[in-house]
């Protein structure tokens, strides 16, 4: 038996300790759907066929487990369609949150392995594009950057 390495473009796994792509996740409407954007141009993911998942609409009171669920969920949908790391989240709700939701989603965030960017009421985000279109187009703005490869001086 022949044994054979692939090693990724650069050489090596990308750093575990930068971060990975920002999500726009819009949890006030209907359904819930989840977005991500590259250079402004976004685009709703939606799971493979054979893998689906129900992400289930939420009130906004409906406790720390069943959202960190339902953003786990999100994060995995998003993970499996871009097959990268996801670390970052612009939530939109269907109202601006108030403080004691705010909290109450940021520690389901967490639970869930998610930062997040920006909570919002669809209220909040540009109307010329769906809820989850303009969260993810914010999100790839609000996002950190990881830092910038400095070539080596030739000197």
């Amino acid at each position: 038996m022949r044994l054979f390495q692939i090693e990724e473009p650069d050489g090596g796994p990308a750093d575990p300790n930068e971060p990975g792509a920002a999500i726009g996740v819009d949890a006030g409407g209907s359904r819930v759907e989840v977005a991500f954007s590259v250079g402004g141009n976004a685009l709703v993911l939606d799971d493979r066929e054979g893998v689906e998942q129900m992400l289930p609409v939420l009130r906004t009171d409906a406790g720390v487990a069943a959202w960190q669920e339902l953003l786990e969920g999100a994060r995995m949908r998003a993970e499996r369609a871009l097959a990268r790391p996801v670390t970052h989240v612009m939530l939109v709700l269907a109202e601006t949150p108030d403080v004691n939701t705010a909290t109450l989603l940021r520690r389901a965030a967490e639970g869930a392995g998610l930062e997040v960017l920006r909570l919002a009421g669809r209220a909040e985000v540009p109307a010329d594009q769906t809820p989850a279109l303009a969260a993810a187009v914010l999100a790839e703005d609000l996002a950190p950057r990881p830092p910038l490869a400095v070539a080596p001086d030739p000197g």
